[in-house]
């Protein structure tokens, strides 16, 4: 059976200036079938490919290829779905509680003859597993049976920073071990299994490239996520916004010490509530963006639910952000749920070209992933072309180039709660910065990604989410 070829199609297209509205038009379907065509996660029926034939003057077979002749498949290229990014979970570490949740349901599930089970923990997982109550989410996770959870320090020749062999035994018996690694976000790996890929996955995975195929088809950065993705995608969105919110209102009403022993005093409340009676409008500003952002980051803190934007760690950045702009603006949930797909946009190719995980790259590419994120997402909000956009992404990422992951006894508290709330705050800066020096830029955020990326890879694990250097090495008394 001969194959389908999208690529002929955006070739032909292309070649005749055709945006993916104007050849619908001819066809009568809609662009978003044609975008599907083009992405490959539809096909045309035989009467348009009849048309198609027609429309560009060329055979039916210039659209189809035999199997035989086929090149060899390349690894895939893309990007996951932006659900993948945005998860709804228990904080405070998306990749130490939880991924980990999610590598030990899908083993428990392969094995419910087992009797009891045993956890390793390596690398970050070990040397800050303690603090992010990864031992207590593993062991939740696989009762009503026992778990023996160990923490192995030591041991340095791991795949992976976030590695974790899981082992079920029955009788006393070993009958089954596997490896996962924890890679950032909650997203899992195991080790010597093919993962199965997301069946939404996304042609392009740079800005640049996202951005050119944009500006052909004059479409916004939210659109090109929403056509990339199936019909349940808004509503899902829709959701992941109501969540925030909810985390946000929860945290402004919640006072206390947070829990690990590090005696930290929640002060979202304590923000929102300290207006003074000759406050200016910045001052304002300032006091409640870092309200709702320690409001996400205590709530998070606490092992309350957050989304992951795009981890546990940095989620108080891009709601803040937003809640804020809605409150002062007005805008629609309609309005923020588009400048969150934007926002998804920016995460994803930072996840895809580089890592949003802390244990890899240290905080850069968690609250640094997460200013950019948030900046992208309110110059949607505000309007501004996709070179705006994307200046805005890159400031904020390139000014947390270097940011260490070094969490005081292994705690999301301190530095990350008020991280979250400076990194807020940057993000309207890097914002208004782009929409006056945009056309003098000199670096691109494609570029400033792999930078972040190099950056990682020079760190010293010290500086990594392992709460060896930096301000971990401070004892708090």
């Amino acid at each position: 059976m001969n194959e389908f070829q999208p690529e002929k199609v955006i070739e032909l297209r292309t070649k005749h200036k055709m945006s993916q509205r104007e050849l619908g038009k001819c066809l009568g379907v809609t662009d978003r079938a044609i975008s599907k065509w083009e992405t490959g996660l539809s096909k045309p029926s035989g009467q348009n490919l009849i048309y198609l034939s027609k429309i560009f003057s060329v055979p039916i077979e210039y659209f189809l290829q035999k199997p035989d002749t086929l090149k060899t498949a390349s690894p895939q290229k893309g990007m996951e779905s932006i659900i993948e990014l945005y998860k709804i979970g228990s904080g405070p570490s998306s990749s130490h509680t939880i991924g980990p949740e999610k590598a030990c349901l899908a083993f428990k599930d392969k094995n419910k003859e087992a009797d009891e089970f045993e956890v390793i923990l390596y690398g970050s997982l070990a040397k800050t597993g303690k603090g992010h109550g990864t031992d207590e989410v593993v062991k939740k996770t696989f009762l009503p049976k026992n778990c023996r959870v160990i923490f192995d320090v030591l041991k340095a020749d791991i795949p992976h920073p976030n590695t974790m062999e899981i082992i079920a035994l029955k009788g006393n018996k070993e009958i089954d071990r596997i490896r996962a690694f924890s890679v950032g976000g909650g997203s899992i790996e195991f080790e010597n299994i093919k993962n199965v890929p997301c069946n939404r996955i996304y042609r392009k995975s740079t800005f640049n490239e996202i951005a050119e195929y944009c500006r052909k088809n004059s479409k916004k950065l939210w659109e090109y996520a929403l056509e990339n993705e199936d019909d349940t995608f808004l509503d899902y969105m829709r959701n992941i916004w109501q969540v925030m919110k909810e985390t946000i209102t929860r945290g402004l009403a919640d006072d206390g010490v947070l829990p690990g022993g590090l005696e930290v005093q929640k002060k979202a409340k304590i923000l929102f509530n300290s207006q003074h009676i000759d406050e200016s409008a910045q001052t304002r500003e300032n006091r409640m963006v870092c309200a709702y952002a320690f409001a996400v980051g205590e709530q998070n803190a606490s092992g309350c639910r957050v989304v992951t934007a795009p981890t546990c760690g940095a989620a108080g950045v891009l709601p803040a952000v937003l809640y804020y702009q809605q409150q002062k603006g007005e805008f629609s949930d309609e309005e923020i749920v588009r400048a969150l797909m934007t926002a998804g946009i920016i995460g994803n190719i930072i996840k895809t070209n580089a890592s949003i995980s802390g244990a890899e790259c240290g905080c850069q590419a968690e609250v640094g992933s997460a200013c950019a994120m948030a900046a992208a997402a309110l110059a949607e909000l505000f309007g501004l072309s996709i070179d705006k956009i994307e200046y805005a992404a890159e400031i904020a990422m390139e000014h947390h180039l270097g940011l260490t992951c070094d969490p005081i006894c292994g705690l999301v508290q301190i530095p990350c709660i008020e991280r979250n709330a400076v990194a807020a705050m940057r993000a309207i800066n890097a914002v208004s910065l782009s929409s006056f020096l945009w056309d003098s830029r000199k670096i691109s955020f494609d570029k400033v990604v792999q930078t972040m990326k190099e950056t990682g890879r020079d760190m010293h694990t010290a500086y990594k989410e392992t709460a060896e250097g930096g301000l971990a090495k401070i004892k708090i008394t």
